[in-house]
């Protein structure tokens, strides 16, 4: 196996498509695409800003479980289903990441597993040994 530690949310997707939450490998930390979703319900239903929140309290806490911080991230990518939600989304993710800067790939007109799912968020995280 290439990764050093797999991070699980417990999350019933994991198991059945076979993913885990974040991987360590090495130095890094990867993020899977992680979306609003608590306990199997969809917060903030028609409020991308929200559901940015969400998901990254959720990184933040995978990322926390191998000592990692929000302020690791070097990469993040953001996949829109609406591209009108690009500044409510980009609003949220300047206030976590503004001072951070990590490199950022935002996408549009992503279909998602459910239509209420407005946005999906995965982070590379890297320390130095």
């Amino acid at each position: 196996m290439a990764a050093d530690k797999l991070i699980s949310s417990g999350g019933p997707w994991e198991s059945v498509i076979g993913y885990s939450r974040a991987v360590v490998a090495g130095q890094y930390v990867h993020v899977s695409g992680t979306t609003a979703t608590v306990d199997g319900k969809l917060m903030h239903e028609s409020d991308p800003y929200g559901q940015t929140l969400v998901a990254f309290e959720i990184i933040a806490n995978a990322l926390a479980q191998v000592g990692y911080s929000l302020e690791d991230v070097v990469r993040s990518k953001v996949f829109l289903a609406n591209a009108e939600d690009m500044d409510a989304v980009g609003k949220a993710h300047g206030e976590l990441l503004g001072e951070v800067k990590p490199a950022l790939t935002m996408l549009a007109g992503v279909k998602f597993i459910s239509e209420k799912m407005l946005v999906e968020i995965e982070v590379d995280a890297w320390k130095p040994a």
